[in-house]
């Protein structure tokens, strides 16, 4: 199985949720990576207290959702974020400084801006059939 693609994002989730939808009508999978130069700010205490503690992992599980903490040493390594949370996602939307192609809503399309190149405007129908190509943003 290939990696996801990752798409940089400056907002919060709602500016994406067209884009989310389409996805998941399409049967493509899509996961949202907030990664921060400092821990989440509002772990569950029970779960923090027991990764504290020694243990490798605490998870809590309620109906429609679940929340996994985890100790890590040292920074986050994104090949491993993404084999362990992201498995089977066709992309990743990453909320974060990462060197990676951006995302920006532009009325009801989408502008993907690549490193060291012009940026390419796509319709949601377009982007959702470009994610389905292992080199989505190649002409």
């Amino acid at each position: 199985m290939r990696a996801p693609h990752l798409l940089r994002v400056d907002d919060g989730p709602q500016p994406f949720a067209p884009l989310l939808a389409a996805l998941k009508a399409a049967g493509l999978r899509t996961g949202w990576l907030a990664l921060g130069p400092t821990p989440p700010a509002s772990l569950p205490p029970d779960l923090a207290s027991a990764v504290a503690l020694g243990a490798l992992r605490a998870v809590a599980v309620g109906p429609g959702a679940s929340v996994a903490v985890k100790a890590l040493r040292g920074r986050p390594v994104l090949r491993d974020l993404l084999r362990e949370h992201f498995l089977g996602c066709a992309l990743v939307l990453v909320q974060g400084d990462l060197a990676a192609p951006a995302l920006h809503p532009v009325g009801d399309s989408w502008r993907v801006s690549l490193p060291d190149t012009a940026s390419r405007l796509y319709r949601t129908d377009q982007l959702v059939a470009a994610l389905r190509r292992p080199h989505p943003w190649l002409p």
